[in-house]
């Protein structure tokens, strides 16, 4: 394992140089399947589009379904299927993005494979990790897999319009979160009511122009 990891991040360090001298922000997001990552990729490309130049890097199993979803938001693309495999490396990254034009490229967001363990584990050269927690799946989550969250620069509470109907205890979540991550970021949002889009999008802008 550490070998492995070990190649992973030397690969991972030429891929931060890459995006280093191409000026592009590298956002890893991270969630169980069903947490709503895409839908949530769809609504923040639709509120960013006309602000800032992005392309989207999509990890799937076997499919392309979610790849063809983002296209029809009007965004580079590229499908990286893992033929069974629990999460993208660094390796899968630096040869998608020779399909890709850098230079023109502000943010560039990795849609991981579904999956809350392994996709912590391998850098992939990203500027910054983010995690989508469903309120669905339950507030032990950060406590029973507290790497991807303690690694992650933000967490998002979604489907938060939800709420009334599970026992998700929205401030035993954020306690854990911060006690894993005092300076975490905790966004609660909604893509079925556009709750906390504008706040996320915005804090995302400001991440993408430093």
């Amino acid at each position: 394992m550490k070998n492995i990891l070990g190649a992973n991040d030397d690969l991972a360090a030429l891929n931060r140089k890459m995006f280093a001298d191409s000026g592009v922000v590298v956002m890893n997001l991270m969630g169980s399947p069903g947490s709503g990552k895409t839908t949530l990729l769809e609504q923040t490309l639709t509120r960013l589009a006309d602000k800032i130049r992005i392309a989207v890097i999509e990890g799937d199993l076997f499919t392309a379904k979610d790849a063809e979803r983002i296209e029809r938001a009007g965004v580079d693309v590229i499908q990286i299927n893992t033929a069974g495999g629990c999460h993208l490396d660094a390796a899968m990254i630096q040869k998608a993005c020779a399909s890709l034009d850098l230079a023109a490229i502000d943010l560039l967001i990795v849609e991981n494979v579904g999956n809350l363990v392994c996709p912590a584990e391998f850098d992939l050269g990203e500027t910054f990790k983010a995690v989508v927690l469903s309120i669905t799946e339950g507030d032990d989550k950060p406590l029973k897999y507290p790497l991807i969250f303690k690694e992650s620069a933000v967490t998002l509470l979604n489907k938060i319009d939800l709420l009334p109907f599970t026992n998700f205890d929205v401030k035993s979540a954020r306690n854990d979160l911060t006690t894993l991550h005092p300076s975490i970021k905790i966004f609660e949002t909604s893509c079925t009511l556009g709750t906390g889009l504008d706040a996320w999008c915005a804090w995302l802008l400001e991440r993408a122009a430093v």
